[in-house]
């Protein structure tokens, strides 16, 4: 809430800023950063927080509202940075994640969940969930479900390959290393997938620290899978319609007038898009900052 602050009083220079406050954990969850040989408690930092229970749940979501948040995020499978959970299994009861989609719903939001495997994914869109994050080991039947259910799935493939290519180097545990590389060839897949069952795809990056600088590569992934044009939705006017802000990603009346002027035509030279070397201008709620 602070950086959110900050953007808002113009104390800070940046793109358009919505924030979820950290992602709800179950005890030993995605969120829970300990490893197994750890005896010392963890209640929450700025990423995550462990929080259990229907009505600590229920609490802890007012709380995010109070300060701002635009949606709530929940960690509803393992992951590859936790120590502790298997990928694919499902993480918080089904009571629990309906009371954090009911309260985000009477507040006129959503809940975002990070899920990988079909069991986890399915568990939170039957639950209420909009919006699953990642979903690299989504088959068919899952996808069939989201796309009726009219979820959204969030790839990000940079992830899984930046871990793959940089993870070492930053420290990555073997642990996540070995989970990471179940996901880094299915990713691509499940995005195929998900397009030809008409699942609404966003696009996401989910890099952080010293891998933030590769996420123009995720735009790259996702355009080697969609094409240019349902690529280039993905990151405007689906994103727009999960953030259910109608006045951003298009450009029309009534719209912010937010906009990316590259030096050549993504169609005919896609590298226009990712190449993070070539000069881009940013227009921002009618206001040019060249790059």
């Amino acid at each position: 809430m602070g950086l959110s602050n900050a953007v808002r009083e113009g104390l800070a220079v940046s793109p358009r800023y919505l924030f979820t406050g950290p992602a709800l954990s179950q005890t030993g969850g995605h969120g829970d950063p300990r490893s197994a040989d750890v005896d010392v408690c963890f209640g929450h930092g700025h990423v995550c927080e462990i929080v259990d229970g229907v009505d600590n749940l229920r609490t802890a979501v007012r709380e995010r509202f109070r300060t701002g948040s635009h949606a709530i995020k929940v960690m509803a499978s393992g992951g590859v940075m936790s120590l502790t959970d298997a990928l694919r299994l499902p993480q918080y009861s089904a009571e629990e994640i309906r009371a954090v989609t009911d309260e985000a719903g009477r507040r006129g939001s959503y809940v975002a969940a990070h899920a990988y495997s079909p069991e986890a994914i399915q568990h939170a869109v039957h639950n209420g969930v909009r919006s699953i994050e990642h979903g690299n080991l989504l088959d068919s039947e899952t996808a069939q479900l989201m796309a009726k259910s009219d979820s959204y799935l969030v790839p990000t493939l940079v992830a899984a390959d930046a871990m793959e290519r940089r993870g070492a180097d930053s420290g990555l545990n073997a642990v996540s290393q070995g989970k990471n590389a179940e996901l880094l060839t299915a990713g691509k897949e499940a995005l195929s997938l998900a397009h030809a069952m008409g699942v609404n795809i966003g696009f996401g990056s989910d890099l952080m620290g010293s891998l933030e600088d590769d996420q123009l590569l995720g735009v790259r992934l996702q355009m080697e899978v969609l094409g240019v044009l349902q690529a280039l939705r993905s990151m405007t006017s689906v994103n727009a319609d999960l953030l259910q802000d109608p006045t951003l990603g298009r450009l029309a009346p009534g719209s912010v007038g937010d906009a990316v002027i590259l030096d050549g035509n993504p169609f005919d030279d896609p590298a226009a898009l990712w190449d993070k070397t070539r000069p881009r201008v940013v227009v921002m709620a009618g206001a040019t900052d060249v790059q």
